[in-house]
C-alpha cells in the first residue's frame, strides 16, 4: 500500500507541474490532488523536494532496467535522456527551482551506481586498488553529468542528443584502457 500511496502523490505532482512551477506547488496542492491527508504525505516524505527525489530514483531505476552493464550502458544512458525528455516539465522545473549543484547531485546519484558496476565489471580480471577504481568511476561520471547539464541548460533540445553518441564514441574502450593503465602503474 505504501508504494501505491507514494506513486499517487508522485502522479499528482507530475499533474500539477503541467499547470504551475515546482516552486509554486505546495504540499496542500499535492494532497488535495491525490486525495490523501497531509499526515500521509509527511509519513512518506519530508517535503516536495523529497518527493521529487523519490520520483527520479523510482522512475529511473525502472527506466534503466538491466542496461547497467558495459555491453549496454549506452542504452541505459539513452533511456535516462528519453525519460527526461518525456518528463521535461518536471526536469526543467527542478532545474529552475533548485540550484545547479543540487541537480548535478541528482544526476551523479542516479548514474554513479551504474558506472561503478561497469567499472567493477571491467576490472574482474585486473588488479586495481579500490581508490583507483573509484577515481575512474568519478572521471566518467563527471563527463556524463557535464553533458547532461549542458543539455538541460539548453532546454533539452532533441538535436543535442547526438552529442551523447559522440561521447559514447569517445568512451568506447577508453574505460578499460584507463583501468589497465592504473593497474600497471602505482600512482
Amino acid at each position: 500500500m505504501s508504494q501505491i500511496t507514494k506513486q499517487a502523490m508522485a502522479n499528482s505532482l507530475k499533474h500539477l507541474l503541467e499547470k504551475k512551477a515546482l516552486s509554486k506547488i505546495t504540499i496542500k496542492d499535492i494532497v488535495e490532488d491525490c486525495g490523501v491527508n497531509r499526515q500521509t504525505f509527511y509519513y512518506h516524505f519530508q517535503d516536495v523536494y523529497d518527493l521529487v527525489e523519490w520520483i527520479f530514483y523510482n522512475d529511473l531505476d525502472k527506466v534503466i532496467g538491466d542496461k547497467r552493464y558495459y555491453t549496454n550502458w549506452h542504452e541505459g544512458c539513452r533511456r535516462i535522456l528519453d525519460y527526461m525528455q518525456q518528463n521535461k516539465k518536471l526536469v526543467l522545473n527542478v532545474y529552475y527551482s533548485v540550484n545547479r549543484v543540487k541537480l548535478e547531485d541528482y544526476f551523479k546519484s542516479w548514474m554513479h551506481p551504474m558506472l561503478a558496476d561497469i567499472v567493477k565489471e571491467l576490472t574482474q580480471d585486473i588488479s586495481i586498488q579500490d581508490e583507483d577504481r573509484e577515481f575512474v568511476t568519478d572521471v566518467y561520471l563527471s563527463m556524463l553529468v557535464g553533458l547532461f547539464m549542458q543539455w538541460v541548460e539548453h532546454d533539452m533540445p532533441q538535436e543535442k542528443l547526438r552529442l551523447l553518441d559522440k561521447l559514447f564514441c569517445c568512451l568506447d574502450g577508453s574505460i578499460r584502457q584507463m583501468l589497465e593503465k592504473f593497474s600497471q602503474k602505482n600512482i
